[in-house]
């Protein structure tokens, strides 16, 4: 059965760094679009960074650009989330998914949660001094 587990979460002061990963069974991650996203107690969940299959090119929300960098390993068939510059409002449930009627992020990905199928469980990222 296809699977998303994410891992790489945990406690880390400002500043600090963090690489989530999100290990896949039964689907190949360079197949579609394939992205992170982050959800915070009683709020919606957040479109965080999207990679297409057919290019890798990228796209990521105006609060992480520039900070966090989203990127596969297709021997591993792994996704990956490199976090830097961690501040605390980037505390949240990391979530990784995908886009299986894509194989490119469109510009309004952020906007079309509900075409991504599968889910991971999420893994916690706590930035806290």
């Amino acid at each position: 059965q296809v699977q998303f587990v994410e891992s790489g979460g945990g406690l880390v002061q400002p500043g600090g760094s963090l690489r989530l990963s999100c290990a896949v069974s039964d689907f190949a991650v360079d197949y579609y679009a394939t992205a992170w996203f982050r959800q915070v107690p009683g709020k919606e969940r957040e479109a965080v960074s999207c990679i297409s299959s057919s290019d890798g090119s990228t796209r990521y929300a105006g609060s992480v650009k520039g900070r966090f960098t989203i990127s596969r390993d297709r021997a591993k068939n792994t996704l990956y989330l490199h976090m830097n510059s961690l501040k605390p409002e980037d505390t949240a449930v990391y979530y990784c998914a995908a886009n299986i009627e894509r194989v490119r992020c469109p510009e309004d990905w952020a906007a079309r949660r509900h075409e991504f199928r599968y889910w991971g469980q999420g893994t916690q990222v706590t930035v806290s001094p």
